[in-house]
């Protein structure tokens, strides 16, 4: 004969474990991009967004309402790769520079997830902050016609090396590179 408090406890751990399979089943939804405003500040420069030239980049990190803001697109991807940051991007919004009308100000109706771009590195183009930029693209055909025209090569996220995003860099004066992002 089973006793009462092991089928208890049998019937207890069963529910448990059930309801844990059905919360692997509902879909996380993730969220969207958002708009940049005076309040989005740099998360390494701590400088306003708005005030830096160029491609941008928004994470949205676990159980963090607001996202933290990236003045260059290669500050969010070595963030991603930093040991040393331990929240968990849900995230990672990118401008999209082959629908951008402006390159110093891309806007907010550009935002693409990182995992779907094309980057163009190794270009003679920099980013807010000075340093070589990933310059991001939702249109393969954009992206290399804008190496074509600025020098580098086209990859996606996983083909750029942490080198390019981690090492050093010899910072170039920022000039207006207002000829628009194609």
């Amino acid at each position: 004969m089973i006793s009462k408090p092991l089928i208890i406890c049998s019937t207890v751990l069963i529910a448990f474990l059930l309801a844990g399979c059905n919360d692997r089943d509902e879909a996380v939804e993730l969220p969207g991009p958002i708009a940049m405003t005076e309040e989005a500040v740099g998360h390494y420069c701590n400088m306003n967004i708005l005030e830096h030239r160029g491609p941008k980049a928004q994470i949205h990190l676990a159980n963090i309402d607001h996202p933290i803001w990236f003045s260059q697109v290669r500050d969010a991807i070595a963030y991603t790769r930093l040991p040393e940051e331990t929240h968990e991007p849900v995230a990672i919004y990118v401008n999209d520079m082959g629908t951008a009308t402006d390159w110093d100000f891309p806007g907010d109706d550009s935002w693409i997830d990182i995992k779907t771009a094309y980057f163009v590195i190794n270009s003679g183009k920099t980013g807010g902050m000075g340093a070589p930029e990933a310059i991001p693209f939702g249109d393969l055909n954009k992206a290399e016609k804008f190496a074509e025209v600025h020098g580098g090569n086209v990859v996606q996220l996983d083909g750029i090396s942490d080198d390019y995003v981690l090492g050093p860099v010899e910072l170039k004066p920022l000039e207006h590179q207002n000829d628009g992002a194609s």
